[in-house]
């Protein structure tokens, strides 16, 4: 059945008019144009020229509305009904962020503030020689002109956010080993803002690298300055438009986390494009709390035989929240492995929404892909929308995809509670067993330690 939805329909109301969305964006791309990209000199036209052909890509363009498909269940209204400016540099003190730092990555941590590197908060004296991380002002010249080859080349379509991040990025965070270089020293990568009476945006740029051989282990996390738990409803409403790209070389192996913990007035919206090469091996550990509004789009080619891809994914909101993930696995090789688990805990009025695609086409012989959803509602208002989706051209392959959306188990509970456990003490037991499977997986026990405490304390 195909139902036909009309301009003026209710489904299509939250959503501005097109004229006004294009005004909107034409806004925020003015602002993104005004910031100053810092690098060297000999560099600086080259970026130049790859932030022009994305403001006139972003021009083209359009913010998604009801009828986009990947967006019909994300309405931006709230977001579009905010006048926003673009963020400033500004100076923090470390006392404001000594809460946010991994005592794992104390010496080995990089951050920036409102999008732009601050050196005087950032501490990498326990890295190893052939690792760097810093921005691209930093990052030796020779070294430079190699970055360049690596920023704004993913493969994927062209999107609106992305484009407006790469036609405005104001600075580059850079992690990078060299061919061999194996470290298991977590390396910290803190995007942080600091809200204002006006709302303003930034947008943090990423760039990590593992050549041939390499092995990494990063934590990307995003957040604000505040003196409140994150929770806290504030009046100082951001915008955080990110962009992180890796590559992997041959044999390269990356552990990557990724940790969104926006403010509750707060917006979010990030994309991590992911490239490897033969035999590599790439894990994400996605978890996201935070933000008014969140979306994360992940996407990964595997570009080479033998590659294997790890997704795990957690997402617990709340309240009013909305929290969309969108996740891609392009294989076109033989012998690629992925396996991809996604959980959501949703409570009060949240909606959250999961929608993965894995593709498997005739090159991609004896593949091995594996992907599940799994959702926990706490409430009966609360909503999730799921679309796991394999499209399989080859026939050689072995692959499985499902999702589950269900309650606390009633027959558990009772269980616990018949080996004496009150009722409030096996629920908080079943929720921890539910978000513990995806938060084990992160090899940094401080933050498994945060993570925990942070879910229990908004769904216990």
């Amino acid at each position: 059945m195909t139902v036909e939805i009309s301009e003026n329909s209710p489904e299509n109301s939250s959503f501005p008019a097109t004229r006004d969305r294009h005004e909107y964006l034409s806004k925020l791309l003015r602002h993104s144009e005004g910031q100053k990209i810092r690098t060297y000199p000999e560099i600086t036209g080259w970026l130049q020229e790859l932030r022009q052909r994305a403001a006139y890509d972003a021009a083209r363009l359009h913010l998604p509305g009801g009828r986009d498909e990947d967006w019909r269940f994300t309405d931006l209204s709230t977001l579009t009904a905010i006048d926003f400016s673009a963020a400033q540099p500004v100076k923090v003190d470390e006392s404001a962020i000594a809460h946010l730092i991994l005592p794992e990555a104390a010496q080995s941590r990089i951050v920036f503030v409102n999008g732009i590197y601050a050196p005087e908060l950032s501490d990498i004296s326990a890295l190893p020689e052939g690792i760097f991380a810093g921005n691209l002002t930093q990052l030796p010249l020779e070294d430079s002109y190699d970055a360049v080859k690596y920023i704004v080349h993913q493969d994927g379509e062209k999107e609106v956010f992305t484009a407006l991040n790469t036609a405005g990025f104001p600075d580059v965070a850079i992690v990078w080993a060299k061919r061999n270089i194996v470290t298991d020293t977590p390396i910290q990568i803190l995007f942080l803002t600091i809200p204002e009476a006006e709302p303003i945006f930034y947008q943090p740029r990423g760039l990590i690298v593992a050549e041939v051989g390499a092995s990494l282990q990063v934590v990307e996390q995003y957040g604000a300055i505040d003196k409140n738990c994150p929770d806290t409803q504030g009046d100082r409403p951001y915008f955080t438009n990110s962009m992180t790209e890796v590559f992997l070389q041959d044999n390269a192996r990356v552990r990557h986390t990724r940790h969104q913990r926006e403010s509750a007035e707060g917006f979010h919206i990030g994309k991590t494009a992911v490239s490897q090469q033969r035999s590599s091996h790439y894990t994400c550990n996605a978890i996201s709390l935070g933000g008014k509004l969140s979306r994360h789009n992940l996407e990964v080619w595997q570009k080479g035989e033998q590659t294997e891809t790890v997704l795990n994914g957690l997402t617990a909101i709340a309240k009013e929240q909305i929290a969309d993930t969108h996740s891609a696995i392009f294989l076109d090789y033989p012998h690629g492995k992925t396996d991809q688990l996604h959980k959501c805990i949703v409570d009060d009025k949240a909606h959250a929404i999961f929608d993965g695609k894995v593709l498997v086409p005739q090159n991609a012989q004896l593949t091995n892909a594996a992907q599940l959803n799994r959702n926990l509602l706490l409430s009966p208002k609360a909503r999730v929308d799921t679309k796991p989706q394999l499209q399989i051209t080859a026939d050689n392959v072995k692959c499985t995809h499902g999702a589950t959306v269900s309650q606390i188990d009633a027959d558990e509970l009772f269980y616990l509670q018949s080996r004496g456990i009150n009722i409030e003490n096996a629920r908080n037991l079943l929720l921890d067993a539910f978000a513990a499977e995806v938060l084990d997986r992160i090899a940094l026990p401080s933050l498994q330690k945060s993570l925990a405490q942070c879910i229990a304390c908004r769904t216990f």
